[in-house]
Parts: structure tokens; C-alpha cells; sequence
């Protein structure tokens, strides 16, 4: 029940809440599920046949938004803007790949040096505009990839005062689609579902959505949380228009799993008890 509420969006202390358990508890559940989770989706997740590939990144933050850092109290390791990449299959919905870490070139290089290493075969690929692709995507792949970029134009969001201009985004009046490597097909050049897995991301974990108190406080419960999700949407969630799940239709798994599944993953990475040895009785001396 505690990982069923945490992935369907509620925060940590809203479970210990609802369910009637310590803080603490819901803490360890979600350190433990993240710790078997990011192992399994480490080992699992390789060798999968895809055709087209988008990737984009979002923002959020760990105790304090990167502006505000220097002048938060007692700010831990890893605080400030965090931002996750991930990369979607476009035709079986999975998730092959996620980076956390800031939007420079050297996440951008890690993350694509991960896909590469999950993908079995050569695939269409389409990112947004962020300039750290270009070098990430020639040092992963090469020349083995047909690669766009989708660079979205913006109208001029100066018109707009106080609060409309700060939470309504500029409006999108049009993209253009830029070869950059081998031969992508441009009808197919999108990154819509990638986009709207971001949506999905925001709803289904608190630690997104914004204008809240929900953020993460620290970056490694942070990760736990992603390995945690990313998991439960490949093996477990039923894709609609699929009517099976994500890793099922890329042929990563057979199997439907539920969340007993994930917790047998927790118990599978916890260390065997050790075998204790026969009681002694001890003398008692004068």
C-alpha cells in the first residue's frame, strides 16, 4: 500500500498518514524499493530492439531551488536544480534510459553513453534543441544513428504582467526539425511522447509538482523515487492503447508483474540472516 500511494503521486508524510505507520517507515520502504528497483533496471533493461527514440529532460529541485542555495540554511550535498533526462521508446512506450544531474554537456554524455549501451540495434533518434546533444549523440553513437533535432519557436511572452507572465509559458508558434545525422524520417521526427511522459512523471510523484512543499529534501531519496517509478511503469502499469505493459511489448519481459512483484525484488536485495550457533549455557563464578 505504502509504494502503491507514493507512485500514484501522494508525499511521504501523507502515507504515513493515510496508512498509519512512522515517517521513518515510509522512508526505509522507498530506499529500499529504489535500491532493488535501479538494480533491476540496471540489469534488466539491455539489448532492447527499438525503432525510434526521444529524449528530453525535466526540471526539479532538492531543498531549495539553485537560486536560493547560497542562502539556505544548512543546504545538504546534491541541492539545488535537478534535472532528469530520459529517453522513450516511441512505439512499445518504454523507458530505456534516465540521468539525473544538472543540464551541462557531461550528464548529457552520460546519458547517452547509458542508452547506447541499452539498445540492441541502430534507431531513429529525436531530441529538443539543447545544444549538449550534439556532442553527447556524435561520442555515444557515432555515425550509427539517424538523428534530428525538434527546436520549437516561441512568441515573445514581454506583453504579459505579473502573475500571467510568470506561471503562462510563451506560446509555442511552431518547430523546426533539423537533420543532424543519417537519414531520420521527418514525419516521424517528435518528441511528443517523450513530453508527455513528463506530464506523466509530474503526476504520478510529488516531488515534481510544482508550487508545492512536496519537493525532495534530498537527492538520494530523490533517485530512489525514479528507480522506483521508472520500474513500476516498464513492468507493472498497463499501457491503454498497448493493453499490456511497456517492457511486454518491447519483449524485455513476458510476464505481467504487480507491486508484490517489487516488493519480492526488495526482499531478494536484502542480505540473508545469518545462521546462529547453538546456545551455551554460561557458568556463573563466585
Amino acid at each position: 500500500m505504502i509504494l502503491n500511494m507514493l507512485i500514484e503521486g501522494m508525499s511521504m508524510r501523507a502515507v504515513s498518514r493515510t496508512v498509519g505507520v512512522s515517517i521513518n517507515t515510509v522512508t526505509k520502504m522507498l530506499v529500499e524499493a529504489g535500491e532493488a528497483c535501479a538494480a533491476y533496471h540496471d540489469e534488466t533493461v539491455r539489448n532492447v530492439k527499438a525503432n525510434h527514440v526521444q529524449c528530453d529532460e525535466i526540471w526539479s529541485f532538492c531543498y531549495a531551488k539553485g537560486k536560493n542555495v547560497p542562502t539556505a540554511k544548512a543546504a545538504p550535498e546534491g541541492a539545488g536544480d535537478v534535472w532528469t533526462w530520459t529517453a522513450i521508446d516511441r512505439d512499445h512506450k518504454m523507458i530505456l534510459s534516465f540521468e539525473v544531474g544538472d543540464r551541462s554537456g557531461a550528464t548529457a554524455i552520460e546519458f547517452m553513453d547509458d542508452l547506447r549501451a541499452r539498445l540492441a540495434n541502430r534507431v531513429q533518434l529525436t531530441t529538443d534543441g539543447h545544444k549538449a546533444y550534439l556532442e553527447a549523440v556524435e561520442g555515444a553513437f557515432g555515425g550509427d544513428v539517424a538523428y534530428a533535432m525538434l527546436i520549437k519557436l516561441y512568441g515573445d511572452a514581454t506583453g504579459k504582467k505579473g502573475h500571467e507572465r510568470k506561471y503562462s509559458p510563451a506560446e509555442c508558434t511552431g518547430a523546426r526539425k533539423e537533420i543532424i545525422s543519417g537519414s531520420p524520417v521527418k514525419e516521424l521526427v517528435s518528441t511528443s511522447h517523450v513530453e508527455r511522459q513528463n506530464l506523466s512523471m509530474r503526476m504520478g510523484m510529488r516531488r515534481f509538482t510544482r508550487l508545492t512543499n512536496g519537493f525532495s529534501k534530498k537527492l538520494e531519496n530523490h533517485l530512489h523515487m525514479l528507480s522506483l517509478y521508472f520500474v513500476h511503469y516498464n513492468f507493472v502499469r498497463v499501457y491503454k492503447s498497448l493493453r499490456m505493459t511497456p517492457a511486454m511489448a518491447a519483449g524485455v519481459s513476458d510476464t505481467l508483474h504487480d507491486m508484490e512483484w517489487i516488493v519480492g525484488l526488495i526482499d531478494a536485495q536484502a542480505p540473508a540472516s545469518k545462521k546462529r550457533g547453538p546456545y551455551k549455557k554460561k557458568s556463573i563464578s563466585n
